[in-house]
């Protein structure tokens, strides 16, 4: 093409393809020059308009022009006489500034670097595409969202932002730091402690400063919180994309995690000794993989020197070889992709070495509230947060960006209302109530009508409440004069509240007039009156009697767990044979029933602990019998000997733990049998540090797997119980090798029809009879809704690719050919007779869609897990100390023993609520296996669907008729747990 006649044209061009923030900015200051423009702000942006006349230009103003007339904007005026502040030129602060240039106010943007240097590769929300799109990305970045996954590298956001933002007139400005705010003196105003102090902008006044300049600056004033989670060791790498037909090829993984596909990942480290917890693949400017990898594989591989408890110091370059780390990110790179990627080779950061980071995301930070007023001699100062200052995203999940927008948005209304004269509490007040959905919000609760988005809160977030925060709330966050910030967080002083009564008396007064009544049972303390089981079977009827426990303890134990979600504290031998029970373990854990019931019982004591019912963990012991079918089902073997408890006159002593030593089974004692020695290592196990499953009581940490050691949770676990063994779904062994699920054929789903026997030599098997549409219906399960049409016949040339074994069947590209759709996208011409139907470019993008889904759900609900368990080690620790005060008999006073019980209750119950949300997490990862095992069934379903029937072989027809009884039994598995939640919904529901 000819360079255009008109300089301006050619100068203009090269802005439109400008690709470095230096380039960028020198082409603008030469365009403004050649058409002789000064000003500032919408000013500029007219003065623009008016003077290039030029084709390229006129599509982007037609945008930039639907964008400004929003009435959220009033033509540019909304904020005419407000001077504001932005601080730092990433992708949230540079979004910022175009809002509030759209809304007319003066706006300075500061960056202490020159350059935009950060490859890694972010995940784009619906909404985000629309507004880049709507701000003319597409002009800037022709190939913005044109593949099947949508993302885009930092850098190139960032310049496509820049450039929007530049051409509305915002003051960009490069090489100047904020180091701080400078106090208005006589009649000036607020100004920037700037480095270099020579920067004419350090005269510069304004009365609202927006931070985005990263979570390790905020500015003073701001409090901020951590979120904690279990030692987490993230690494990115880029290689350089060469946008081969080979590479064009590779599928990206748009996100496959351990929670929900171990089998990967135990392959990975069998053939390389790397071991992960995940791993994304994206392509854009570079190859851009990201991963989280764990400490004592890059022990071993040598990555990390010296294993040391500081995480600052166990990450620090001095502790981590640097070849090592390139090899170890190459080969989980190559491994992923199947060895398909040629030629990796690492590109190269701003300082001009291989672009491979490691990072701890352990303790992610936020802010406690996202704005405040500040106030001195005078004059008003708005300061508002956005980006990684305001709430530092969890990598995985892609929420960086989008929330940051939504941040951005959020900030600019704020602006909008202080420069419209709302006072100033208000404005704080409504800020900080819409900053309460901030990090929630996900593109499944926020408003679907994307097209429809602006500043305005209302028109994102359903149902919003402007005013559920109060002006009085935030009267702390209005700062008036010198700010005395207190850095340290809030200590917890629950646990030193004094509780009007005594817990020990309140507890034994409500078991009394519970218990009262029952024939044979008489409570007079924590000890003997419970030895016999009667009690507590009298204390469960009293308030459930549709349960009919039998008599017995350990039967009493398990109605308990299983119905009421009351995890055992005692063994059934200690409460059965003991002459005295261990009083504080039975006080702890009939406190449990006294939260659960004393509602119903209407009777309360006064005891001010708070409320905590573990309505979730009724649920662990029927999750593991869910989890143990996911994919190893217990081969159904019987014992030539079986255990008394399983004859007609059994031993009259229960056995939790079998086998256990008693006058009828003589067996040898095993582990377990007391509740304070831990099953597995044999260690003191104190109470609020007790868990239990299958009968035995250990520590939460050892918890393991016995063939691979990963840590298991309740309501994600096998056990072995001939033998004791705990272990991962993954290493579940199955003896006989036979599935006992084939027993039974599975029950079909609305719209299918019938399940045959057919007989053959040596046995039967089944056949699923169904016609071509059924068989369509079952395979689109969870990647179309019912109200679309079904998409035709996929046409014969499409051939089935065999799948890498170490990979997921379902992965993007393993099971079906789609390299022509990629290389159409990425401008490589095959001719219209090989490109594939609209309607296979909609279901692959609605697969890896679905996928992406997956895998940010399933990574929100594993740092959750990390969470719990970091709060449970608090827990555990503060109680380890109370138990041990307590058990003291020294001469403690009456009073501090009282007050000493009732922080271990209050202890106990926040333990139990945990492990109710822990259950409900447990329920959610058991639907993504299930999900992943569909998904996979659907493609190696789709691939003998697509083949002509003519053309099938015996063998064809055989795999198909298995696939199809695997992907029932699926079904079926999933609408089990579909009805878990909703009887769980429905208990809930009952007062």
């Amino acid at each position: 093409m000819d360079a255009p006649a008109n300089p301006a044209h050619g100068i203009f061009e090269r802005f439109l393809r400008a690709g470095e923030c230096r380039e960028v900015l020198g082409c603008f200051e030469e365009l403004c020059r050649e058409l002789g423009l000064q000003g500032r702000g919408l000013q500029l942006y007219h003065g623009l308009k008016a003077a290039l006349n030029y084709w390229s230009a006129k599509a982007l103003w037609s945008k930039l022009d639907k964008k400004a007339g929003h009435k959220d904007y009033d033509q540019g005026t909304a904020c005419a006489s407000t001077k504001c502040l932005v601080v730092g030129a990433g992708p949230c602060g540079l979004r910022v500034a175009i809002e509030l240039a759209l809304l007319g106010a003066h706006v300075v943007l500061l960056e202490k670097r020159d350059s935009f240097s950060r490859n890694n590769v972010l995940h784009l929300w619906p909404f985000t595409i629309h507004d880049l799109r709507a701000l003319g990305a597409k002009k800037f970045y022709g190939h913005f969202c044109t593949g099947t996954l949508d993302h885009i590298s930092i850098r190139q956001l960032q310049l496509i932002l820049l450039k929007v933002a530049l051409l509305l007139g915002v003051e960009v400005h490069i090489n100047v730091q904020f180091n701080g705010l400078i106090p208005p003196e006589g009649k000036a105003g607020w100004c920037a402690l700037l480095q270099p102090s020579s920067s004419p902008l350090s005269h510069y006044e304004f009365d609202v400063l927006i931070s985005a300049g990263g979570g390790k600056f905020v500015p003073e004033g701001f409090k901020r919180k951590e979120m904690r989670g279990k030692l987490a060791i993230g690494i990115t790498t880029n290689f350089i994309n060469r946008h081969s037909r080979a590479e064009v090829e590779v599928a990206e993984i748009s996100g496959v995690a351990r929670i929900y596909n171990q089998k990967f990942f135990q392959n990975l480290y069998n053939k390389t000794g790397i071991d992960l917890e995940n791993i994304v693949y994206y392509k854009d400017d570079t190859h851009y993989f990201v991963m989280t990898a764990k400490k004592q594989s890059l022990l071993k591989k040598g990555v990390i020197l010296q294993d040391k408890a500081d995480i600052e110091s166990l990450l620090s370059p001095e502790n981590v070889d640097r070849d090592a780390l390139l090899s170890y990110a190459k080969e989980a790179a190559n491994f992923s992709t199947n060895y398909r990627l040629p030629q990796l080779e690492f590109a190269l950061n701003h300082r001009g070495l291989p672009d491979v980071d490691m990072f701890d995301f352990t303790c992610m930070t936020r802010s406690e509230n996202a704005a405040l007023v500040r106030e001195h001699n005078g004059a008003r100062l708005l300061l508002g947060l956005v980006g990684d200052c305001l709430v530092e995203p969890f990598w995985p999940l892609g929420t960086g960006v989008a929330r940051g927008f939504l941040a951005a948005f959020d900030a600019a209304w704020m602006v909008r209302r202080w420069a419209a004269g709302t006072p100033p509490l208000e404005v704080l007040a409504e800020r900080e109530s819409i900053y309460q959905h901030l990090s929630q919000t996900s593109p499944d609760n926020t408003n679907k009508n994307i097209s429809q988005y602006s500043i305005d809160p209302a028109t994102r977030y359903p149902n919003i409440n402007l005013k559920a925060i109060k002006a009085n709330q935030v009267q702390d966050l209005y700062l008036v004069g010198t700010v005395e910030v207190d850095h340290k967080r809030k200590s917890d002083n629950r646990l030193s509240t004094v509780v009007s009564r005594g817990a020990y008396e309140d507890l034994l007064s409500w078991c009394q007039a519970s218990t009262a009544g029952y024939r044979g049972v008489e409570v007079n303390d924590f000890t003997t009156s419970w030895t016999s089981g009667l009690a507590l079977c009298a204390l469960i009827h009293r308030f459930r009697p549709d349960l009919d426990p039998i008599q017995t303890h350990q039967m009493m134990l398990d109605v308990a767990e299983q119905e009421l979600g009351i995890q055992p504290v005692l063994s059934s031998i200690e409460m059965a044979t003991m002459a005295e029970p261990d009083r504080l373990g039975l006080i702890t854990y009939l406190s449990q029933f006294y939260e659960a019931f004393k509602t119903s019982s209407g009777v309360n004591f006064g005891v001010i602990y708070p409320v905590l019912m573990p309505h979730g963990a009724a649920l662990v012991p029927l999750l593991c019998k869910v989890s143990r079918s996911l994919t190893h089902k217990r081969a159904q073997v019987r014992d030539p000997h079986p255990h008394p408890r399983d004859t007609p006159n059994p031993c009259p002593l229960p056995h939790p733990t079998y086998p256990l030593s008693c006058a009828v089974c003589p067996q040898p004692a095993a582990r377990g049998d007391s509740s304070d020695e831990c099953y597995f290592c044999g260690r003191r196990v104190y109470i609020v540090e007790r868990a239990s499953a299958e009968g035995r009581f250990f520590h939460r940490g050892c918890f393991q797997c016995r063939q691979c050691g990963a840590t298991l949770r309740l309501g994600d676990y096998a056990c072995d119980e001939r033998h004791g063994h705990f272990y991962c779904s993954l290493h579940y062994p199955n003896p006989t090798g036979m599935d006992p699920a084939q027993d039974e054929p599975p029950v079909l789903p609305d719209g299918v029809r019938r399940v045959a026997e057919e007989g053959e030599e040596g046995g039967s098997r089944r056949k699923i009879v169904l016609t071509p549409l059924e068989k369509l219906k079952l395979s689109t399960l969870n990647l179309t809704s019912e109200a679309e049409p079904e998409p035709p016949p996929k046409p014969a040339r499409l051939r089935l690719q065999a799948a890498p074994e170490a990979l997921p069947a379902q992965w993007p590209g393993q099971a079906w050919e789609e390299e022509e759709e990629e290389e159409e996208e990425m401008g490589l011409d095959l001719g219209e007779e090989e490109k594939y139907p609209t309607w296979k470019r909609t279901l692959t993008r609605r697969g890896r869609e679905a996928q992406m889904k997956r895998f940010c759900k399933a990574q929100a609900i594993q740092r959750r897990l990390e969470e719990i368990e970091v709060t449970f080690r608090e827990l555990e620790q503060k109680g380890i100390k109370l138990e041990k005060l307590l058990r003291d008999e020294g001469g403690t006073p009456a009073d501090q023993k009282t007050q000493w019980m009732n922080q271990l209750l209050y202890l106990v119950q926040k333990k139990n609520s945990l492990m109710s949300e822990e259950s409900d997490l447990m329920i959610a990862v058991q639907e993504l296996k299930l999900e992943e095992q569909q998904c996979q069934l659907d493609q190696k379903l789709r691939g003998y669907m697509n083949k002509e029937e003519s053309l099938k072989t015996p063998e064809d027809r055989a795999a198909e008729q298995e696939i199809l009884v695997q992907l029932l039994e699926v079904v079926n598995k999933r609408n089990v747990l579909i009805q878990i939640q909703e009887e769980k919904r429905l208990s809930e529901l009952q007062p």
